[in-house]
């Protein structure tokens, strides 16, 4: 009897002290127990153990600091900032900007970029979808003439061949794109061109084509562009080459680049082809240094000074005229003298143009150099044999 009442006595005291180990009133034992298990997110069970002396509390983790990599800055595709363009004078240069749907653009990115020059007018007058192939659709020979008989501008900047890569039809036949037939009537068009503009001079800018996005039409854009290129040097013309101005650092196409301010800006439109607002004006820039070479202080001119002239050093043989632009002349300016010709007995003498010039190196004296040395060409004499010895002694 007396072991039962100290075992009920334990149980007793059991029952009162397990609500008192996990902190609530004796009242409640159930109902807050149930809460406490609802609120256990840990999902790991309770032991009689950690009921009667406590539950370890765990140290918190640290946490681990996540790696930040830079992001780099969004490319920017707002507008360009919008220029106030002041009125023009009376009497202001007046730039034509021709070509296809480039040129259309880029008259645009020139307005805004000389908006703050009152002596420099913007004549835009392009026409999309024209080229120097079909002329059936646009003759732009034509239309040049026309605008010389006006005499409604003072400089011309071309933009113009992405419509270029078509068949080719003219009085010598039809010839398909880039090939040699259609190369050379492509170039007697362009000639024309600008041939008619340098006999009234009218300076001309021709601005050269960028890469495309599809790899074939690029190719084909830039076989165009070189021709272009030929022919503006051939006539006289000022060629600005902007490819290089529009690729990544792999030299492929990209539509994005620094702008004016140096942020990276979207430079091409979606179609691949065309520049947007920011590009024309990176790329009117480029153009300007070429305007500046004939354009200075609101006139235009096309003449070169001749630093030699009225001395006698006006006389010197100069190296003929090949095709450069005209400002480029003093480039090449100096005396010419023939390998073979024997030095003037007074050397401050000027080397002057004869009537007549005859080669002085005549191939038998060529052949007569000794083996080895620089102007044998691999056919001179042989200086071991016996009978050459005197004469390489003299």
């Amino acid at each position: 009897m007396k072991l039962n009442m100290r075992a009920l006595w334990l149980m007793m005291l059991l029952a009162l002290a397990l609500p008192m180990a996990v902190g609530i009133a004796p009242h409640s034992a159930v109902a807050q127990e149930r809460i406490e298990v609802a609120q256990n997110n840990s999902g790991e069970r309770r032991t009689l153990f950690d009921i009667l002396f406590g539950r370890k509390k765990e140290q918190p983790k640290p946490q681990q600091q996540q790696r930040t990599t830079p992001r780099r800055s969004a490319p920017s595709v707002a507008a360009p900032v919008k220029v106030n363009t002041i009125e023009k004078a009376p009497d202001a240069t007046r730039l034509l900007v021709i070509g296809d749907s480039l040129s259309i653009d880029l008259a645009k990115g020139l307005d805004r970029f000389y908006a703050e020059d009152p002596q420099l007018k913007i004549i835009g007058a392009g026409v999309g979808s024209s080229g120097f192939v079909r002329d059936d659709y646009y003759d732009w020979n034509a239309a040049i003439a026309e605008r010389i008989g006006a005499d409604d501008f003072d400089m011309v900047v071309v933009a113009i061949g992405t419509n270029d890569r078509q068949v080719l039809r003219s009085s010598s036949g039809v010839f398909d794109p880039l090939t040699d037939e259609w190369r050379t009537a492509y170039r007697d068009r362009i000639g024309q061109f600008i041939s008619q503009l340098k006999a009234v001079n009218k300076p001309v800018v021709w601005v050269g084509l960028p890469p495309m996005r599809s790899g074939s039409y690029s190719s084909a854009m830039s076989q165009i562009s070189s021709l272009h290129r030929l022919v503006a040097y051939e006539y006289g013309a000022e060629f600005v080459d902007i490819y290089e101005r529009f690729v990544d650092e792999d030299g492929n196409y990209t539509a994005y680049g620094p702008d004016l301010n140096g942020q990276n800006a979207q430079m091409r439109k979606g179609d691949g082809i065309h520049f947007t607002a920011r590009g024309n004006d990176k790329l009117a820039f480029f153009v300007d240094k070429s305007v500046k070479t004939f354009y200075r202080g609101g006139s235009i001119t096309i003449a070169v000074a001749d630093p030699l002239a009225n001395s006698d050093a006006a006389q010197l043989q100069r190296p003929p005229f090949q095709g450069l632009s005209q400002v480029r002349m003093l480039e090449v300016a100096g005396a010419v003298r023939p390998l073979g010709d024997k030095p003037r007995a007074d050397a401050g003498g000027l080397v002057v143009k004869a009537a007549q010039s005859t080669p002085s190196v005549r191939l038998q004296q060529l052949m007569d150099a000794p083996i080895g040395r620089a102007d044998a060409f691999g056919v001179g004499i042989d200086p071991t044999a016996e009978e050459e010895l005197p004469r390489l002694l003299e």
